[in-house]
């Protein structure tokens, strides 16, 4: 008899599926890459909005430090040197009688002082001055001219340019000579346009030669309109008792010194019997306009980086939904929910990253450029360009995490539905 015995048949082995996928970081970045340049034109105009912003951010943060520093040498070159010190309400006003008449001699003592110099104006009593017929018989007529009385250092002290002729000096003071400098619209109405043939005003019945002629201030604009004398004339003729200001010119960084020592050195008795005028410290003057320029161009780069962001986000999303039979057959394939996400953060924080690094690039040659055309010395913190690609990297990680978490989030089999 015979048994047959039954075989079985051997079951295969069963091997468990890996749930963990083992992705490195290079395939990952690979990935990334290719995603990148497969819609280049697209990628590029994203990258432009961060371009323009970063650009803009650096641009401005260079630009308004180098204006700034440009301000205060065109401020220091003549408002920063300027004082004025004039009697106050205790003191009588512009009537006030406590300048005294050697504030000239007394104000070049102190360090700092370039050149100082008086005036006053002349009450002549109401009588007209009128040229004499030299030059030109038909400009005889007589008018009524600002008189004014000036120590010899005032000239200086304004920044007076003459147009031909000369200043009067202490010898013309101290001898109270009677000679006149017009100013350049004071010589226009009286007919007089040179002194080579020595001309002479009548002021009243006195007469007074005219041994120059201004051409420009650049402080006190009112004695271009003036008839000036020196201020030992005035006194003898014109019994005038005191000089009505001072005009200080300060060597640059002085001028706070000079405003505080200079009502003592005047009065020493009561210096609260002189006002000083003096200019605010530019360092202020350059803060104030950096402030401004930062608040304003800074405003303009947020928005051109919100922009860029925005731009970045979008297309990151848009590409999430193109892709989805991709992302299902990575997932189907053991790609983990974190391999996807990374994968889209990277080509975010990739294009962010180069609009960064590009838009440092060009606002530092904006910068250069502007300052060359303005023969200007370029200054930009040297933390500006390099942090300017990091901010441009983690906008792009910023504006690529919902499109990125939301790859992630879609399962295998709902992905390779929606793909097919």
């Amino acid at each position: 008899m015979v048994t047959r015995t039954r075989v079985r048949p051997r079951r295969a082995p069963v091997t468990s599926v890996p749930t963990r996928s083992h992705m490195r970081g290079r395939d990952l970045a690979a990935e990334a890459v290719a995603g990148l340049l497969a819609r280049p034109a697209r990628v590029a105009l994203t990258v432009l909005g961060t371009v323009i912003g970063v650009g803009a951010l650096v641009a401005t943060l260079g630009l308004s430090k180098t204006a700034g520093s440009q301000i205060v040498g065109r401020f220091d070159a003549l408002s920063a040197t300027d004082v004025v010190i004039t009697p106050s309400t205790r003191g009588g006003g512009t009537r006030g009688l406590v300048l005294p008449w050697d504030a000239e001699a007394r104000l070049l003592r102190l360090n700092g002082v370039r050149a100082a110099g008086t005036l006053a104006d002349v009450n002549v009593r109401g009588e007209l001055v009128r040229s004499v017929p030299v030059n030109d018989p038909l400009a005889a007529g007589a008018v009524q001219l600002p008189m004014k009385a000036a120590s010899p250092g005032l000239f200086r002290a304004v920044r007076a340019r003459l147009q031909t002729g000369r200043f009067f000096d202490a010898g013309h003071s101290e001898r109270a000579d009677r000679v006149l400098v017009l100013g350049a619209n004071a010589a226009h109405r009286l007919g007089i346009t040179r002194v080579d043939q020595q001309p002479a005003v009548f002021v009243g019945d006195r007469l007074y030669d005219v041994i120059g002629l201004l051409s420009g201030v650049r402080r006190q604009p009112a004695l271009l309109g003036a008839a000036i004398m020196p201020e030992g004339t005035a006194r003898r003729e014109f019994a005038l008792q005191a000089p009505g200001l001072v005009q200080v010119e300060t060597r640059i960084g002085a001028v706070e010194l000079i405003a505080r020592q200079a009502p003592r050195a005047l009065s020493p008795g009561d210096p609260g019997l002189l006002r000083v005028a003096a200019p605010p410290d530019p360092r202020g003057l350059r803060g104030a306009v950096q402030g401004d320029l930062n608040a304003l161009f800074l405003l303009l780069g947020g928005v051109s980086l919100l922009v860029g962001a925005i731009g970045i986000a979008n297309v990151t999303l848009v590409s999430v939904l193109e892709r989805v039979g991709e992302i299902g057959l990575r997932r189907a394939l053991g790609a983990g929910k974190r391999h996807i996400a990374g994968q889209f953060l990277l080509e975010s924080t990739a294009m962010g990253l180069a609009g960064g690094l590009i838009g440092a690039s060009v606002g530092t040659l904006v910068i250069v450029g502007v300052s060359a055309a303005s023969t200007w010395t370029p200054v930009l913190d040297p933390w500006v360009p390099l942090g300017a690609p990091l901010l441009g990297a983690v906008i792009g990680l910023v504006s690529g995490t919902y499109p990125a978490l939301r790859a992630a989030a879609l399962e295998p089999v709902e992905a390779l539905r929606a793909g097919t």
